[in-house]
């Protein structure tokens, strides 16, 4: 349990973090100090000083304040040592990504082969597989024999089998377990997706001992090339208009990074992600080549990037983001476009909610419309708190809706309407968690002054894959592999493509996109200017940047119109 001493100072460090005056950072300067001779008694307390501390690290109010603050975090893992032994499984079994990451700890989570193979190289000696409570023995009897000589002697047959021993006795000495299966691995002769899929069938745990390295929460730093300090109290949401900061008030500064620094900050970022129990699509295959700086002020830099030409989506543009404020990673983002419209994800990790949260999405909106041509920003039920509780318990969708998003439900836009009418009349008046996951059940869109109004309201990416699963029923018997032909023999004679000098990324574009363009029914019939500018966005989207891709595409007008009403139906 917290000691009365301890519990006092937290909630003290709690209330002085956020920047006031001069005196509350003379009374912030003497809690840290009371902090750093202290010795929290329980795991609960040393988490909170930790997040604390992130965050003065993140939103430092002097320079002064910054070094006291980096002082104590790098006690961390003594702090750690000292608590484990005296209580060793209090701490080491925190799970919760909010808080797991810190220096001194390790964690146990199931990766996808990806990010394990990059674990694996990044962090040799500090990664293995975790058999404790494994109880995937059956799984692993179907895979395993590719692996094992004459292992089908037993697996196939007994129930239990002692597949840890034979593992330990095949990897042989100076290789771990994990080294071992993911060579195995990476030798079968099998295309990369089957094998990814092989090794993530197998749902093997990595158990991870961070020791005190720049991977933890505690230390993952990228080197700011200047400190903002907070002397004065934050921009609230208040202070936000994401009208004007998406039509560009201020043009934000753009720089293209060089591959091998597009490389560590991947590298950096991967981290990010896992220690937090995170794997996203753009951090797991980001494209190095692509990896873009934004400095968007108050000592915040936004990175984003694609992913190579074999990791593109069908039709989306795909883009991930890693946010940083005065060096420390405060969140991350992904924006999946076409044409003019992203659905947008964006999280500011648990630690740093407190700070400038609605200014921090302003400026990543303001990225995006920028260098992605976005106008229109959905954002999808899950992120409002459907089917996700802390969503509900954080009050997400008031969070968009303040800054000017709607619900493209009727019934929902009306019943936001009553709740703000309800929180106008009544003071202190809260949103029920009932409503709020009622308010969560559809999407919400933001559009900038510059666009249509209600063009993208009904479109769904989920409609196009429904209307090429019907015409792949109706006309080819079910039977993906037929309807891929006959799309793509109609779509090349109609655009008169000649493919066979494309490169096999051109022609895996050419074949998705003919999927949707043979529902098309006039195709035939359009301008060979029109039919000359699709074929140009097709070879596109295999092209060094999906930059390119969405520029040719957001100048098409009647093939946008053709998306929206394939995605508009229901």
């Amino acid at each position: 349990m917290p000691t009365t001493t301890d519990q006092k100072l937290l909630e003290r460090l709690d209330e002085l973090k956020r920047p006031k005056d001069a005196r509350g950072r003379a009374l912030l300067r003497g809690a840290l100090a009371r902090a750093a001779r202290l010795d929290f008694a329980d795991a609960a307390s040393l988490i909170r000083l930790h997040e604390i501390l992130l965050f003065l690290r993140a939103y430092p109010q002097s320079p002064a304040l910054l070094r006291q603050t980096e002082k104590i975090l790098s006690t961390f893992k003594r702090r750690v040592d000292k608590l484990g032994a005296g209580a060793p499984e209090e701490l080491f079994e925190l799970t919760e990504p909010e808080i797991s990451g810190i220096a001194g700890t390790s964690f146990s989570a199931v990766f996808s082969y990806d990010i394990t193979r990059w674990l694996a190289a990044r962090h040799a000696a500090r990664v293995e597989v975790d058999w404790e409570g494994y109880e995937g023995g059956s799984k692993l009897a179907a895979v395993l024999p590719r692996l094992v000589p004459l292992l089908e002697e037993e697996a196939y047959v007994e129930n239990s089998y002692p597949f840890a021993a034979i593992l330990r006795a095949a990897k042989g000495a100076g290789r771990s377990e994990l080294a071992w299966l993911l060579r195995g691995f990476e030798r079968l002769d099998v295309p990369d997706p089957e094998r990814a899929a092989l090794y993530d069938s197998l749902a093997i745990a990595v158990l991870w001992t961070l020791g005190d390295t720049k991977a933890t929460r505690t230390h993952a730093r990228l080197r700011a090339r200047k400190i903002f300090y907070h002397d004065a109290p934050f921009l609230s949401r208040r202070d936000v208009s994401l009208a004007r900061e998406v039509e560009g008030a201020s043009h934000l500064t753009v720089e293209k990074l060089s591959r091998a620094e597009g490389q560590k900050l991947l590298d950096l970022g991967r981290d990010v992600m896992a220690v937090r129990y995170r794997e996203l699509h753009g951090f797991t295959h980001g494209d190095a080549r692509t990896v873009r700086r934004a400095d968007a002020g108050r000592g915040v830099e936004i990175f984003f990037w694609g992913v190579p030409s074999a990791r593109r989506l069908p039709t989306l543009a795909y883009h991930a983001a890693a946010i940083f404020k005065n060096g420390v990673p405060c969140g991350y983002a992904e924006a999946l476009t076409l044409f003019e419209r992203a659905e947008v994800g964006l999280n500011i990790f648990y630690t740093f909610r407190d700070g400038e949260s609605a200014w921090v999405y302003s400026r990543v909106m303001q990225l995006f419309r920028q260098t992605l041509g976005v106008r229109v920003f959905s954002v999808e039920p899950y992120q409002l708190g459907f089917k996700n509780e802390e969503g509900v318990g954080s009050g997400a969708f008031w969070f968009y809706r303040k800054l000017g998003f709607r619900p493209v439900v009727a019934r929902l836009d009306e019943l936001a309407a009553r709740e703000e009418r309800r929180i106008a009349a009544r003071e202190g008046y809260r949103t029920n968690a009932r409503t709020l996951r009622q308010l969560a059940e559809g999407h919400v869109i933001f559009e900038a002054p510059s666009a249509s109004r209600g063009d993208w309201d009904d479109f769904h990416i989920r409609n196009l894959t429904l209307a090429v699963a019907r015409m792949m029923s109706r006309q080819h018997d079910g039977d993906a592999e037929k309807a891929r032909r006959a799309a793509l023999a109609r779509v090349s004679s109609a655009l008169a493509v000649k493919a066979a000098r494309w490169t096999d990324d051109e022609r895996r574009a050419l074949e998705n996109f003919s999927l949707l363009l043979a529902l098309v029914p006039d195709l035939s019939r359009w301008t060979d200017d029109e039919k000359k500018a699709v074929v140009n966005i097709i070879r596109a989207k295999a092209g060094a940047d999906e930059l390119g891709y969405l520029r040719l595409l957001q100048k098409h007008r009647r093939l946008r119109r053709e998306f929206i009403r394939l995605g508009s139906k229901r």
